[in-house]
């Protein structure tokens, strides 16, 4: 992949993440990580630095999403022991896989300092955004 490519796509997935971002305002964190080997890689995000810039398969509730190959979505983070915490302040997390072609690639996680704020047509609105930049995920991580 030419690195021109790999840019290109890393532009256009910060877009989208600050556009996503601006456009729910009860988002207080949103980011891509991108699925490399058994691991997350942190990509573009808005928000607040976290610490979490590598998540392996597995672990958190990020890595869990990966390794049950499902979708998350968590109203309270403080009853799931597995939650990494990036922020005392998040009560919720949402968790939607990009996948391309079929094969998981990253994926979109959101925060929100309020607890059960994602109903289903906010899951279903983060998900058509998953769909449609999975092939510059899959560009932007590099393989």
């Amino acid at each position: 992949m030419a690195r021109i490519e790999v840019e290109m796509a890393n532009a256009a997935l910060r877009g989208a993440v600050e556009a996503l971002h601006r456009a729910f305002p009860r988002h207080s964190w949103t980011g891509i990580y991108f699925l490399r080997g058994d691991e997350l890689v942190l990509g573009p995000f808005a928000g607040a630095p976290t610490e979490h810039v590598r998540i392996p398969r597995g672990r958190g509730l990020c890595g869990r999403a990966v390794r049950e190959e499902t979708d998350l979505n968590v109203g309270d983070v403080a009853s799931q022991p597995e939650y990494l915490a990036c922020s005392a302040d998040v009560r919720s997390e949402l968790i939607v896989l990009v996948r391309d072609r079929g094969e998981i690639v990253g994926q979109i996680d959101v925060d929100s300092r309020e607890a059960g704020v994602f109903p289903p047509d906010h899951e279903r609105a983060v998900r058509d955004v998953a769909d449609a930049l999975a092939p510059l995920v899959r560009v932007a991580r590099g393989t």
